[in-house]
């Protein structure tokens, strides 16, 4: 009988073992899985790909080259330029002008920029800069649909909004950027700077797998708003972790800065319409929720995803960029949609 109960005893803890085992393999799988991905990608993936889970790197991975010609190595630590997902940037330097009580959301932007002439400057808001919702498509043209309608995505918006980051803080823009980054001890995080490209890689673009170095830079002074920040993926994992836990803005200014009255489409996002914040897309009707930006251009792809019940970050740097618009952010996608079915969110496979 003891002896019986010993053997029972054996196989119950091989069981809870072996359970054990398994469940801790599952929970690795979405890493081989990404692995494979950007080994085996076509088109291919160069850049550098790191989850993160409240403060935790539960995935670091660099592939590929920072220079084709020279076959410089990347590295996780190598400065991207991220393109788009700068406004969101922009978006909290706008908004720690609100919580001064020196910018109104709802006033025009003819308030924080007299010299604007065109007459649209008297009725386009702060808050519609910031949300796409404007209607501007040039300076000297009619807007393309009346204020607060509609949505049409571009830069143009954020060049003014920096405008008016720099006109209320009565400091330049680039100066703005850089004293929130050292204040954030984002010590790799920079508004672009052609004398500091200090680890700055080369961007490419892709066609058919033959690279192109893109020899000049698309981001002017006038464009740092929009465009302009440099940054690495560990250091964007400190802004996701401040911004979206109460250490950059107050709890009601933040609720400002994800509400949105607006829908828009993105392929990495989905095939339906989702919100639209200030400068941050917001994916809530989804059993897993998240929040993020993409950034494109420079053949630079960039890719933020934070998803707040979990505290996970995902960020994708790629010093590459397709030269066919259907395949933008192939390889971002994929990995997101290996993250989300992974264990880490308790998703049945």
């Amino acid at each position: 009988m003891k002896s019986f109960c010993k053997l029972s005893s054996f196989l119950f803890l091989v069981l809870v073992l072996s359970s054990c085992y398994s469940t801790a393999q599952k929970k690795e799988d979405y890493k081989k899985s990404i692995d494979s991905l950007i080994q085996n990608a076509d088109p291919l993936f160069n850049g550098v790909v790191l989850i993160s889970q409240k403060g935790k790197i539960l995935y670091s991975k660099a592939k590929g080259y920072s220079d084709f010609d020279s076959k410089k190595v990347l590295k996780p630590e190598s400065q991207f330029e991220i393109m788009s997902n700068s406004k969101q940037v922009t978006a909290v330097l706008i908004l720690l002008e609100v919580e001064k009580g020196k910018i109104d959301l709802q006033s025009p932007i003819k308030k924080y920029l007299p010299h604007l002439k065109q007459t649209w400057a008297d009725s386009v808001t702060v808050h519609q800069l910031l949300n796409h919702t404007h209607g501007i498509i040039d300076l000297d043209k009619p807007l393309a649909f009346k204020p607060g309608t509609d949505f049409k995505y571009g830069n143009l918006s954020n060049n003014l909004l920096a405008e008016i980051a720099a006109y209320s803080a009565q400091k330049n823009f680039s100066v703005l950027q850089n004293e929130l980054f050292q204040k954030l001890e984002m010590k790799n995080t920079f508004s672009y700077d052609k004398s500091k490209i200090q680890n700055l890689v080369s961007g490419y673009f892709n066609e058919n797998n033959v690279l192109e170095k893109v020899t000049q830079s698309q981001i002017t002074p006038q464009s740092l708003g929009a465009d302009g920040v440099v940054s690495t993926a560990a250091d964007l994992v400190i802004w996701n972790n401040k911004l979206h836990n109460g250490k950059i803005l107050k709890p009601e200014t933040y609720k400002l800065m994800i509400k949105y009255n607006i829908l828009s489409q993105h392929n990495v996002f989905g095939k339906d319409k989702k919100g639209y914040g200030y400068g941050i897309r917001i994916i809530d009707n989804e059993p897993i929720k998240y929040l993020g930006h993409t950034g494109l251009g420079d053949g630079f792809s960039s890719l933020n995803l934070y998803f707040p019940d979990s505290g996970i970050s995902l960020i994708i740097l790629e010093n590459q960029m397709n030269a066919k618009s259907d395949l933008f952010y192939a390889s971002e996608i994929k990995i997101k949609d290996i993250l989300m079915k992974s264990k880490l969110f308790n998703q049945k496979l």
